[in-house]
């Protein structure tokens, strides 16, 4: 198993771990990101998939991102590459010019899917669920998975994560997925449910969710699961928005951090948001969701969670 480890905090330890949770992004990364990132001043970034279509530019301006970060891939993120329909859309070669493999060795530094990375200067370890996941009951993309990753169903998926999970340096753990666990409701408006036809189901990964009960079970705290793919708008109705928060009984914070579009126009302004996390103590205690403009200003916020 590949470790990718960071050693080195932009500040001194602060009271308060700050990350920024980046949604799906699909497209919407560039180098003012990186240096609105570098304003806020977060400990942490982490990265739920789905970037683009194998967009490389946009993998180039994540890689660049100048803060400790932990990335996860969405099902976007091998759409001409995990099933035979995307295969047939593919707009490359990919004997002279592997999209595919090229963001692969990008972002290799940062992609934990199926590992792990140690954040020492932060006493916590960061687990990555199956990457590329597309959700839901059933097995997936069976020959890419079994091909790349050995991993042929999901008990498999599940002892991946748990190998993860175990050499892991740390007992406080944050886990990232591309989709969430299942057990967070069966409705459209929950944070995995279904929102097309036919309406309704909890289209979480089973195999994330085992992943974290495990984690439990052996005694580690988990204080969070961030993750997207299911977006903030719901598709078969427009007079509310996803549930975006829930926890469980063990007192782990889920958190769907998937606001699409992640940048919006205003007047002749292009505001750029971002999901920030505060951690005190061991626990979530309050998310928001901040808008900034090129300039860095700040233009909205919107208070997510705040502990009670």
């Amino acid at each position: 198993m590949t470790v990718s480890t960071s050693s080195t905090s932009p500040t001194s330890p602060r009271p308060t771990l700050r990350l920024a949770a980046i949604g799906d992004i699909h497209d919407c990364w560039t180098a003012t990101d990186n240096a609105l990132i570098e304003q806020l001043d977060v400990d942490l970034v982490l990265f739920v998939g789905d970037f683009g279509n194998e967009s490389l530019p946009t993998i180039r301006q994540v890689a660049r991102v100048p803060r400790p970060a932990a990335a996860i891939y969405g099902n976007h993120d091998a759409w001409y590459t995990a099933s035979p329909w995307g295969q047939g859309k593919r707009p490359y070669d990919i004997h002279t010019d592997n999209w595919f493999e090229q963001q692969l060795e990008l972002l290799k530094d940062l992609e934990i899917g199926y590992r792990y990375r140690d954040f020492p200067d932060f006493n916590l370890s960061a687990i990555g669920g199956r990457p590329f996941s597309w959700g839901g009951s059933e097995w997936k993309y069976k020959k890419f998975y079994r091909d790349r990753y050995g991993v042929k169903n999901f008990a498999d998926s599940i002892a991946k994560q748990v190998e993860a999970i175990e050499h892991a340096a740390h007992d406080t753990l944050i886990f990232l997925g591309h989709t969430g666990p299942t057990g967070m409701g069966d409705q459209p408006e929950d944070p995995c449910g279904k929102d097309w036809n036919p309406i309704g189901g909890d289209y979480g990964d089973p195999d994330f969710a085992a992943a974290i009960d495990q984690a439990i079970a052996l005694g580690k705290h988990v204080p969070l699961v961030v993750f997207g793919h299911m977006h903030h708008n719901l598709r078969h109705r427009s007079d509310r928005l996803r549930r975006c928060i829930h926890h469980n009984d063990s007192g782990t914070l889920f958190f769907n951090a998937a606001r699409v579009p992640r940048t919006i126009k205003i007047d002749d302004q292009t505001l750029h948001q971002f999901p920030l996390i505060e951690i005190t103590d061991g626990s979530v205690t309050a998310i928001n969701l901040v808008w900034l403009n090129a300039d860095g200003i700040t233009m909205k916020t919107e208070a997510v969670y705040r502990h009670s």
